[in-house]
């Protein structure tokens, strides 16, 4: 990535930081998918199908329009597999086009070197490959062999930033490629980070023998990358509960292809309202609501938009949301532990 565009687009992202400090009112990240389809078919996901149309660019367009009328920071375009979109960069022209934050998530199959330049021209600012071992296997085909010579291409030609992300536990049968996956990336210049795979309501798959020691090991590969290795991260590995205020529905938007508002990949169908109908006072209700799989929860856009806000405004309406049996319990003692602080 350029020097230039790398100092850009610090400077927008700081003067962001300040205007989520600012307002609650507005979210700060929006995840959206135009194409739940995918070209693969990873036996850990459950975010794509192998039949889905891409969503029509205009109704895109519409949705975008609306998530910056809200006044939405960010926005991240996932799938399934977002580069099989046709007009891919079409849509990220128009996520710029509103000064909005432009990123987007592949598992990077489908990259070119052409590609590459389209996205550089488009405006995208932040790109997320996911690789989950060195070989494929027919847990993940995410390999580094197959993807090693689209990683150059990039380092060689990416005027945006290039995190590559590796996950861990969930039958990855490798856990330790984790560490060559972290190398690969900061050798090439890029950052690295490492999310633990999460169950189907996204909470916590806790981690056990060679998964836990990669885990803790992977933080001097993230020193040197994205990543920040904190409390929140520990208690999730050691199987404990988190205490902090899940703010999605507010802070931060999933929007799924039928354009529906969600908290997030794994808890879809809350609170299920459409986009387009979403107002101010959705997101003040929902940024006040406490989330039931919070406790546990892996989801870690989730966790970093909540650091806008977790030292302020309690959340007084009732928990909504799938869980866990887990869950119930530790937002329970949460609820107790706050009940005695205020006595």
């Amino acid at each position: 990535m350029k020097l230039t565009s790398r100092i850009k687009m610090y400077l927008r992202a700081y003067s962001f930081m300040a205007k989520g400090l600012a307002s609650t009112d507005h979210p700060i990240l929006a995840h959206i998918i135009p194409m739940r389809r995918c070209n693969l078919a990873c036996s850990y996901c459950n975010e794509f199908d192998d039949f889905s149309k891409p969503v029509p660019t205009e109704v895109m367009f519409e949705r975008l329009d609306k998530l910056a009328a809200l006044g939405t920071t960010a926005i991240i375009i996932s799938g399934g597999e977002p580069l099989m979109h046709p007009e891919i960069e079409k849509i990220v022209k128009r996520i710029r086009k509103h000064g909005m934050l432009a990123c987007l998530i592949t598992n990077g199959y489908l990259l070119t070197q052409e590609k590459i330049k389209k996205l550089n021209a488009a405006g995208l600012e932040y790109l997320q490959i996911s690789i989950d071992n060195v070989h494929p296997d027919d847990v993940s085909k995410k390999s580094l062999k197959v993807l090693d010579k689209k990683l150059v291409w990039l380092s060689e030609l990416a005027e945006f930033r290039v995190n590559i992300n590796s996950v861990i536990g969930g039958g990855i049968k490798t856990p330790e490629d984790a560490r060559t996956i972290g190398n690969r990336a900061v050798e090439l210049g890029f950052s690295s980070s490492l999310g633990i795979i999460h169950d189907g309501l996204g909470t916590l798959k806790p981690l056990k023998g060679i998964e836990r020691d990669v885990y803790f090991e992977m933080k001097e590969v993230g020193k040197k990358g994205h990543v920040r290795w904190n409390t929140f991260q520990k208690n999730l590995v050691d199987g404990k509960p988190n205490k902090w205020r899940c703010r999605a529905g507010a802070r931060y938007l999933y929007i799924c292809e039928d354009g529906l508002v969600h908290y997030c990949s794994q808890q879809r169908g809350y609170p299920g309202v459409p986009l387009l109908s979403y107002t101010t006072e959705d997101i003040r209700r929902e940024y006040l609501t406490k989330k039931a799989c919070a406790p546990y929860c892996t989801i870690a856009c989730v966790h970093q938009v909540a650091t806008f806000d977790n030292w302020r405004n309690p959340q007084t309406l009732g928990v909504k949301g799938a869980v866990r049996r887990e869950s119930v319990q530790a937002i329970k003692t949460v609820y107790q532990i706050e009940q005695t602080e205020k006595a």
